[in-house]
């Protein structure tokens, strides 16, 4: 009879699976994940099928962690702009934080790894910010631009403002308001 799996070393394997990929990359050897988690590799198959199961499974876990910090506070009531700056200063405020989810969530998203179905379960999690973009566009708050855009600017310079942000921490606050100031001239009509 197996053993029930343990919550526990699932976590573990988890955290060492984003930490190792963000030191060395997605090809980076299971034996060096199951290590860094205090199990044995053989367990690590005993909780992911495949490695290409435990990046997805890492993928969706660093996605719910980020719509964890950023969904506290969101002024669901407000304006367009509003709602866009709780959006920007949590999700620039999480990246700066955890440079090392950052890194390995980057090289996640660029990996054909990732299946379709779990990019779109990925992204479920920001159906309230994906919307949001929707509405500005709908509503003429935005310049002619698709909600697709507007996010893609709003990634980017998210990226430089976390760089920033990271680099210089005494000046973080200063960034993090630069950066959206920034990104609402680039999308917003006003």
């Amino acid at each position: 009879m197996a053993r029930p799996k343990s919550e526990d070393k699932r976590n573990a394997l988890i955290d060492s699976a984003l930490r190792v990929f963000a030191e060395q990359g997605l090809g980076a050897p299971t034996s060096k994940i199951a290590k860094g988690a205090g199990v044995a590799e053989g367990t690590l198959f005993n909780y992911f099928e495949t490695k290409d199961d435990l990046l997805n499974q890492v993928y969706l876990e660093l996605k719910a962690q980020l719509r964890d910090a950023m969904i506290p506070g969101y002024p669901k009531d407000k304006d367009v702009k509003s709602r866009l700056h709780h959006a920007w200063h949590t999700y620039v405020g999480w990246g700066a934080a955890n440079a090392e989810k950052r890194k390995a969530m980057a090289l996640l998203m660029m990996s054909d790894r990732i299946t379709d179905t779990t990019r779109v379960a990925g992204s479920e999690a920001f159906n309230d910010i994906s919307a949001l973009l929707h509405e500005g566009s709908s509503c003429n708050a935005f310049r002619d631009q698709p909600p697709a855009f507007a996010a893609a600017i709003m990634r980017s310079l998210a990226d430089t403002t976390m760089d920033f942000m990271s680099n210089e921490p005494e000046h973080a606050e200063r960034y993090c308001e630069a950066g959206f100031v920034a990104f609402w001239n680039a999308i917003a009509r006003d």
